[in-house]
């Protein structure tokens, strides 16, 4: 087959190299979009939406699907618009949404998140709410935290996607100003090879850090060089204070912490309410876990929707977080409350807790496991909030909160990384008594 035939036939089935057009049908977890093979072979094409009629370059060949890039765009989806981001424009992996509609964003992610549930959550539509969707504002200057390269030259940059390769060039997620003298035209230098992170906090003030690159998928919280700031940053929030590193977990976008702790007390004091068929698992003030709690940052609206439900002003919380300074950092914001945290590995903490009457937990990318789901189903708690990040992981877990007797009675999905496909999932599990 020829490296321009532009339909492959089941007798000369297409080769790396090969150039195709195809119809871009569904979207796909990962910013791809999913096109067909006549011979019904998926084609991942990256950066590919709905709609779109795309010449592609096959990349990849499998038994079961092949992957592509775009050559062409021959027709445009009407949900595409020019790049937004000037980063992502030049081949950084930053804002793989950014050539889509913002308007359209909700329902591209809505549909990745409905697909991977039927698919690896094994749900049928009768299984799943109606989805929530909630959009955070703004779509662009959004982001409070970037971490950025350091090239041998010293230059700060964004990453070009699949690469080690940097571009000085600031990204549209960031908040307006927060990269000026860091990346671009008069930055300055820094150390080459290092991570650099620069954080504006909710008093408006920004940081600029060193720390070793991590592995990746990984988090290094050590800061090596405090270039601006105090390297500390203060984050208000329903009228506690937390203080921590600028290396330190927080969610990204500017209106997130506001959102999500509004959503836990919502829904946990809806569902509490309304459990007319609880049984309390211990006698006295409910007791709830706060799990991968990071600092905190659920705890309070947790309390309040024990306190809430039960009349029990003694409601008291127990988060379960991996990193010591994270704890650390709750500890001292959450002084006033009966917020115990403790360090450790859930799946080891769990076992030695007290019955829950409700749990929030915020699992990694990677998700919970159907190990811990079933540990903490195995407390029996009356409603449980459950955070994911990764629509399949949080699928996979779904699927395990399911096995182990809960049913999911709320859904939502998050705009709270405009630009991209990353999304934020909410989903309510309640013991299913039918």
């Amino acid at each position: 087959m020829s490296p321009d035939s532009s339909r492959p036939t089941e007798q000369h089935p297409v080769a790396v190299g090969d150039r195709i057009t195809v119809n871009v049908d569904r979207p796909a977890h990962g910013g791809e979009g999913i096109a067909y093979l006549p011979d019904g072979r998926i084609v991942f094409v990256r950066g590919g939406i709905p709609g779109d009629v795309l010449r592609v370059e096959i990349t990849k060949v499998k038994k079961r699907f092949t992957a592509a890039r775009i050559i062409d765009v021959v027709q445009s989806s009407p949900h595409r618009v020019p790049q937004r981001c000037a980063a992502a424009a030049r081949g950084a992996g930053c804002c793989d949404y950014g050539h889509v509609d913002p308007a359209a964003e909700d329902a591209l992610k809505r549909a990745v998140l409905l697909d991977q549930l039927h698919r690896i959550g094994r749900l049928s539509d009768e299984d799943i709410p109606e989805v929530e969707s909630i959009a955070l504002e703004p779509v662009s200057g959004w982001r409070t935290r970037v971490r950025l390269g350091v090239d041998a030259t010293g230059h700060a940059g964004t990453r070009i996607a699949g690469s080690h390769e940097l571009l000085s060039i600031a990204c549209m997620q960031a908040l307006p100003g927060m990269l000026e003298g860091v990346v671009g035209p008069g930055a300055g230098r820094f150390t080459p090879g290092a991570e650099l992170i620069v954080a504006v906090d909710s008093t408006g003030d920004r940081h600029v850090v060193e720390s070793r690159r991590a592995a990746r998928g990984r988090r290094t919280e050590a800061i090596q060089r405090t270039l601006e700031g105090s390297g500390v940053c203060t984050e208000k929030i329903g009228g506690h204070t937390y203080h921590l590193p600028a290396t330190a977990f927080w969610q990204a976008h500017k209106e997130a912490p506001a959102t999500f702790t509004a959503i836990v007390r919502s829904w946990l004091t809806d569902a509490l309410s309304s459990d007319t068929d609880a049984v309390p698992s211990a006698p006295g003030a409910p007791v709830g876990w706060d799990l991968y709690g990071g600092a905190g940052l659920f705890a309070p609206a947790l309390l309040d929707a024990l306190r809430e439900t039960s009349g029990y002003s003694d409601s008291s919380v127990i988060s379960v977080e991996q990193s010591a300074m994270a704890g650390e950092c709750g500890r001292s914001a959450l002084a006033d409350l009966p917020v115990e945290f403790r360090t450790g590995e859930v799946d080891a903490e769990v076992p030695q807790l007290p019955a829950p009457r409700a749990v929030v937990l915020d699992p990694p990318r990677t998700g919970a496991g159907a190990d811990t789901v079933s540990a903490i189903a195995g407390a029996r708690p009356s409603a449980v909030i459950h955070v994911g990040c990764d629509p399949a992981t949080f699928a996979r877990d779904i699927a395990a909160w399911s096995a182990s007797g809960f049913r999911l009675a709320r859904l939502a999905v998050i705009g709270a990384f405009p630009g991209t496909h990353h999304l934020e999932a909410f989903g309510l599990l309640v013991p299913d008594h039918g």
